[in-house]
């Protein structure tokens, strides 16, 4: 019979929970509790390790339900999910949102009289059923809520960055609306949550707006149609996000297994440091509730210590824009706007006003916010309430008169429960020598800093007790820490740092010469880029011409396309900057998940499976004949590639080309050279590249999209992260069958997937005939140092060794084996 587990933050609420359970029936179900942390001090919290381990006890064939109450319970037990010793057991474990006393009650019951894992998590989430009948009440239905919101014009919206409306995107529509004059509301018409106030990034980010959920905008007044259209605008543009900036390392595991004298954790930056324990030495924020003065003299209070806390954001926001660039300074953007959220101040002045002091208001208002925040379903948002408290702590500290800052007293590994993205981004890189943290995740923002400062981070490691001074010796990519290592582990660390330094330092000044195999075979490793500056940046990082220039930003966030003179422009602005380099331009890769402002297109239940790519130019050709006009233009006196992307057949590649056609009639004939290609996204093409590869000049592998396609598995969807690996046999075959199409017919084949910049994948790549690699500008240094160090033949054998093995994971190994043969 189906099992349960029920989580809880305390340890006796889990195990009351069960013993209830156990009394009002079920005698023969496995119930079993996982409340707490191994932590006497403060033992309020969740343990993924626990958990696992309570899903390994109650474990049957018909699958168990787990039972959970809010915050990192919820992200815990999915972490849980990943630490299962059998990857397949997973699929039998359900996560259920059913309320926690009452849903446990209700599906030890049912699961006493043999019910499936269906029929129990349907029982468990009717176990309120009673109790609401008796006493009335409940939140608002999903078409409750869409009542709410008639009066108005209003736009639906599906909402297409990969981490849906977290507080950076929902800053910028908050910063964006907050100009207009007009009363906006946006509701999640997925789950029926809201609505809520557009000038609120707490009550928007409260929301739980995920990618793919329908985003329902209302607006009222003199700028309620200009508000609306901005709202599309940003939605085009991804509402800012680079969903492939400083992609977070993907582990074998989600945490490090860990040996004796070994804390284990997850890699979040890669890197190997070696240094004493040093904490945090944040400072005491202690208040009294009551008011020492009038009403008007604590508002005037909390004013200026916000004012101060501006300051300070500000200067976080300076540190982040040069250390990591825009995309990542944009969360202290979401950090100001949080300083003015209505919702907050409405809160706190209502309270100073009944009596309370500013501290006092304050940090209920903000702590209110944080654990709406932490009960949201998606893990990625739910961490942003830490961003909360971080603004909310900043503003304490100078309402008490104290220096915000924190104090690492001595150079060392900083050690700390977590790490805020202000402390991020103002880290001392002399001071600091790795970063270990007992919360977080590789998508948090700290972390993401981390890796752009380069310094080596372990996070999610659980209760850290270790002393201040103590020896640690870090691995930021196998996600360990060593305790007190012995002389002969910190020898041999030594050695390996001091040998990676080297490489690296010797990888930056190779960087600009071409690359070549072995045996001197030529191997050009590009740059994705996606404007004038990425362009720059590329070339001061070696590369060797642009593989995939993202043409779209050209027409995303604006109420028109460009025009033909604009693109023409901006083309010839970005290939001065390759100095004779080639450059693959991309033509226009947006609808369906990426929709164009200017562009009416229905809605789509899967858009990436829709109108997208060249299937969307096919329809409006206006868009792509300008497009093509420009780019060849520009290829009349310049090395230009043009490639497609999302081709799936023949007869759209035919379209394609009768469409280049009839471009060059208005520029007088075909540009000398021009070579024709495209992108390998859709596991058709790649089983048809036999068919292609005599009518195309070359093929260029997205392997991101390609894997998830292959595979079933949205790279961006927590639930399937597993699955979505580009080491995959079936990805790779399907990249083998394409490079043998190509050499038959005598075409090359790039890749501009965030494969071909991993170190661990590019022999791999190579030996299955690739000849082009195109990546962020960072790591082509150091592919081009692993281009060099492979023997073509050599990595062609291994390739073919490869195709013949069953999982992503026998994959991954034998790459490590033949990277660490590159060594010898």
């Amino acid at each position: 019979m189906v099992g349960i587990v029920v989580v809880s933050h305390s340890a006796k609420l889990a195990e009351g929970v069960v013993e209830l359970a156990r009394q009002m029936g079920g005698g023969e179900v496995a119930v079993v509790p996982a409340g707490g942390i191994d932590d006497p001090d403060d033992p309020i919290g969740t343990d993924a390790f626990r958990i696992k381990e309570a899903i390994e006890a109650a474990w049957s064939g018909d699958g168990v339900l787990v039972l959970m109450d809010l915050g990192s319970a919820i992200m815990n037990a999915e972490t849980a999910l990943e630490f299962l010793e059998q990857p397949a057991d997973a699929s039998r474990v359900l996560l259920c949102e059913a309320p926690l006393v009452e849903g446990a009650v209700a599906a030890v019951a049912i699961a006493a009289l043999g019910a499936s894992l269906s029929e129990v998590a349907s029982e468990a989430r009717a176990g309120l059923g009673p109790k609401v009948q008796h006493l009335g009440g409940g939140g608002p239905a999903p078409e409750e809520a869409a009542r709410i919101l008639e009066g108005g014009d209003s736009v639906r919206i599906t909402v297409p960055n990969r981490l849906g409306l977290h507080l950076r995107p929902a800053g910028r529509l908050v910063e964006t609306l907050g100009r207009l004059d007009a009363t906006i509301q946006i509701a999640n018409a997925t789950t029926g949550a809201g609505p809520a106030s557009a000038r609120s990034l707490s009550q928007l980010s409260a929301l739980g707006i995920r990618q793919g959920d329908v985003m329902e905008v209302t607006a009222e007044g003199p700028d309620a149609v200009a508000a609306l259209g901005a709202v599309e605008d940003l939605a085009a543009d991804n509402f800012g996000d680079r969903d492939d900036v400083v992609p977070a390392p993907t582990p074998h595991h989600p945490r490090a297994q860990a040996a004796e004298g070994t804390i284990g954790g997850v890699g979040a930056s890669p890197g190997l440091a070696i240094g004493p324990a040093r904490h945090l030495r944040r400072p005491r924020l202690e208040f009294s509730a009551d008011s020492e003065s009038d009403p008007q003299g604590e508002i005037e209070r909390l004013d200026a210590a916000r004012a101060a806390a501006r300051r300070d954001i500000e200067g976080q926001r300076s540190a982040a824009r040069r250390r990591a660039g825009e995309d990542e300074a944009g969360i202290f953007t979401a950090h100001l706007l949080i300083l003015d959220d209505e919702d907050l101040l409405i809160s706190a002045r209502e309270q100073i006003d009944a009596g309370s002091s500013s501290e006092a208001a304050w940090s209920t208002a903000m702590e209110s916010v944080a654990a709406r925040l932490r009960a949201l379903e998606d893990p990625y948002q739910a961490q942003r309430a830490e961003d909360i408290v971080a603004v909310g702590a900043m503003v304490l500290a100078h309402l008490l008169g104290v220096d915000p800052r924190p104090v690492m007293e001595a150079p060392g590994v900083l050690v700390a429960d977590e790490l805020t993205p202000g402390e991020a981004a103002t880290l001392d890189r002399d001071m600091v020598a790795a970063i270990v943290t007992a919360a977080g995740a590789p998508t948090s923002h700290s972390a993401i800093l981390a890796r752009a400062l380069g310094v080596p981070a372990v996070v999610a490691t659980g209760p850290l007790e270790i002393s201040d001074g103590t020896l640690l010796l870090v691995d930021g990519s196998a996600g360990t820490v060593v305790v007190e290592p012995t002389d002969e582990e910190v020898a041999l660390a030594e050695v390996r740092i001091r040998d990676e330094t080297e490489q690296l330092e010797a990888a930056r000044e190779d960087a600009r010469a071409p690359a070549a195999t072995a045996e001197g075979v030529s191997i050009e490793v590009a740059a994705n880029i996606g404007s004038v500056e990425d362009a720059r940046a590329a070339m001061l990082s070696g590369a060797d011409g642009v593989g995939l220039l993202r043409s779209e930003f050209l027409y995303m966030n604006r109420p028109d396309a460009p025009t033909e003179a604009e693109q023409e422009e901006t083309y010839r602005a970005i290939i001065t900057q390759l100095e004779g380099r080639p450059l693959v331009l991309r033509t226009i890769d947006v609808g369906g998940d990426k929709p164009l402002g200017f562009v009416e297109q229905p809605d789509e239940d899967n858009p990436f499976l829709g109108l997208r790519g060249l299937r969307l130019a096919l329809a409006r050709p206006d868009l792509i004949l300008s497009q093509l006009r420009a780019a060849l233009k520009v290829a009349t006196d310049h090395p230009l590639r043009i490639m497609f992307p999302m081709v799936t057949t023949l007869g759209e590649w035919e379209r394609a080309r009768a469409l280049v056609a009839e471009a060059t009639e208005s520029i007088g004939g075909l540009p000398p050279g021009l070579e024709l290609g495209v992108m390998v996204e859709v596991p058709a093409l790649a089983l048809m590249a036999d068919r292609f590869a005599p009518v195309v000049d070359f093929f260029s592998i997205g392997t991101n999209d390609l894997t998830q396609y292959t595979l079933a598995a949205e790279r961006g969807n927590p639930h399937v992260t597993g699955l979505a690996d580009a080491f995959h046999p079936a990805v790779l075959r399907l990249i083998d069958r394409t490079c043998r199409a190509a050499e038959e017919n005598g075409r090359w084949v790039g890749v501009c997937g965030e494969m071909a910049g991993d170190p661990l994948a590019i022999p791999l790549l190579l030996g299955l005939g690739v000849t082009e690699l195109s990546m962020t500008p960072v790591a082509i240094p150091a592919a081009k140092a692993v281009v060099r160090k492979v023997h073509r033949g050599e990595a062609r054998a291994f390739a073919e060794g490869v195709l013949a093995m069953g999982t992503a994971g026998e994959v991954r190994t034998a790459a490590e084996t033949f990277a660490a043969s590159l060594e010898d």
